[in-house]
């Protein structure tokens, strides 16, 4: 019985010499989508996460979006309880906002041990090892009553949940093709965004009398809910990628791939059994697509070996060097850091006090603006995916990594006047509806900076994916967390304008500029990167289809 090839492997797509640059011009009769063909270029194994069904790729990302909405929103939502733990703990603010400063710094440290651990045993395991230490967390977290436990219990769920922010990368990468990346991304950003709204459902929750520990029973119920889907529909998307092997005589036209056993593809899995066969046709040999039993295996069936556990996370330091990748870190902090945490620090203390005088309960609703704002930016999801495709095709087939920044222009100077109203609102004491105009915005830009920045930095320097997801989530956090540590106290003593509009807002359009340096000498530093010494290091710990 011959099997079902959902994607044509003939592809001749490919990457030029210098990274970022491919060619997706397509022959005649081979797939295409945007008039670009395949690329990464398919196997015929079925097993292949590129050959997956809809529902199964579409499934993955539900439930990594899900554990990103959750793993942020448990994070950031308690923001609106710093005055209330501030009197129960018998604290400053200051102090109490540290039980969301402390885990935000934890949230990025826990990709240095999870990252390699997934790159080297497997997606599955560690991201259901990370759900469960998640739960655990959480239960903690509800049931503490000291000030001290409270932090260690959040300390715990920020620390398991850390690695939500890079494995849906990885899953991006590993079972979605180049023309499908920067609209799958959009989902993962909208979910991580969209998490920053757990505020609103603290507020909410206040609102009708609960207590702070209700919340963390509600994230307990969806985080045990999530862990039975990711259970049975998150399979491994770990998968060593065979080389084209030559037809052998057969004709030129045919599309199947010697496949061999991909334990023999990693140092020391010689002794994993080869998967049973399907097809036999010449010299070709396919295995049969995996039984819905087997998919539920906690463990893949092969780890790999060659990578350098205990190296990765030093390695992943010298992409700081990187300059696309630095982008990330900087944007990522800044956006985070610099207006995530004044919205959610500043507007409950402020709405709370005269003129406005709403009730504590409410002062979570700010949370509303970022609704409107990503659900604005939610039509634009495949926006620089098909900007990019249509400037391929002007350029003969021949795609550039820079080819989808055009679509930050407009958010470049979006964000900032935001950023600009939102100071201004707080220190006239402007209309309520300024601060949420204020909030709708700057979260509507910094949709689009959070999504193709990310794009941007994974299609223009491929080495070693992992590595640079390690650095990007940690390098963020720490950003974010230099800022927000003191803010509320900058504040407090220089006064809204200084802080917000004359010290953040110039941060935020030196990093939202940058945009224009990459469109106009982005290929330019590619090849630079790509002739450097940097990239020789990471080229003799290259590991086949970590890029793309």
């Amino acid at each position: 019985m011959a099997i079902a090839i959902r994607h044509d492997p003939h592809s001749h797509a490919h990457e030029e010499s210098i990274p970022g640059t491919v060619s997706l011009a397509a022959k005649e009769g081979e797939e295409t989508h945007y008039g670009q063909a395949l690329f990464p270029v398919p196997s015929a194994d079925p097993n292949d996460p590129l050959q997956w069904t809809k529902f199964k790729k579409h499934m993955i990302m539900f439930c990594a979006c899900a554990f990103s909405f959750l793993g942020i929103s448990a994070l950031l939502g308690p923001a609106v309880y710093i005055g209330l733990w501030s009197a129960q703990f018998n604290v400053d603010p200051n102090t109490a906002a540290g039980l969301v400063n402390y885990p935000n710094l934890i949230f990025g440290f826990g990709s240095v041990i999870l990252v390699p651990l997934y790159k080297r045993y497997g997606r599955r395991p560690v991201m259901l090892l990370s759900l469960v230490a998640y739960i655990g967390g959480i239960i903690g977290a509800s049931q503490s009553t000291t000030y001290g436990g409270l932090l260690a219990w959040r300390i715990v769920h920020a620390f398991g949940s850390g690695v939500c922010e890079a494995l849906p990368v990885q899953l991006v990468n590993d079972i979605f093709f180049l023309h499908e990346r920067g609209k799958k991304l959009g989902w993962y950003t909208v979910a991580l965004c969209l998490g920053a709204t757990g505020p609103m459902f603290c507020g909410f929750m206040l609102a009708a009398g609960y207590s702070w520990n209700l919340f963390f029973y509600v994230e307990l119920a969806f985080g045990v809910a999530l862990l039975l889907l990711c259970f049975l529909f998150v399979e491994e998307s770990l998968y060593f990628r065979a080389p084209v092997a030559p037809s052998g005589g057969s004709s030129s036209g045919s599309n199947l791939e010697v496949v061999t056993s991909a334990a023999t593809t990693a140092e020391g899995n010689e002794k994993k059994r080869q998967p049973e066969t399907a097809e036999l046709s010449g010299n070709f040999v396919l295995p049969r697509r995996k039984s819905w039993k087997q998919q539920l295996s906690i463990f893949p069936d092969k780890f790999d070996y060659t990578c350098d556990f205990w190296a990765m996370p030093f390695r992943a330091f010298t992409h700081l060097l990187v300059p696309s990748t630095f982008w990330v870190i900087a944007t990522y902090g800044i956006y985070i850091g610099l207006c995530g945490f004044s919205f959610n620090f500043v507007f409950p203390l402020k709405i709370v006090q005269p003129p406005y005088n709403w009730p504590e309960t409410n002062s979570g609703l700010s949370a509303i603006a970022t609704f409107i704002g990503f659900g604005l930016a939610l039509p634009l999801l495949p926006a620089s995916d098909i900007l990019a495709a249509r400037l391929t095709r002007r350029n003969g087939g021949i795609r550039e990594a820079e080819m989808r920044l055009g679509v930050l222009i407009p958010a470049a100077f979006v964000a900032p006047a935001g950023q600009v109203l939102f100071g201004m609102a707080a220190a006239r004491n402007l209309h309520w509806i300024c601060y949420f105009i204020a909030i709708g915005i700057t979260q509507w830009a910094g949709y689009f900076y959070f999504t193709l920045t990310l794009a941007y930095a994974v299609d223009s320097y491929n080495a070693n994916l992992s590595e640079m997801l390690i650095i990007m989530n940690l390098g963020k956090q720490a950003i974010s967390f230099g800022f927000s540590g003191e803010l509320l106290n900058w504040i407090l003593k220089h006064g809204y304008v200084t802080i917000v509009v004359a010290a953040f807002v110039p941060i935020l359009v030196v990093n939202n500029m940058m945009v224009f340096v990459f469109m106009i000498w982005g290929k330019r530093i590619r090849v630079m990167m790509a002739n450097s010494w940097l990239a020789r290091f990471h080229g003799r710990s290259l590991t086949r289809g970590e890029g793309h």
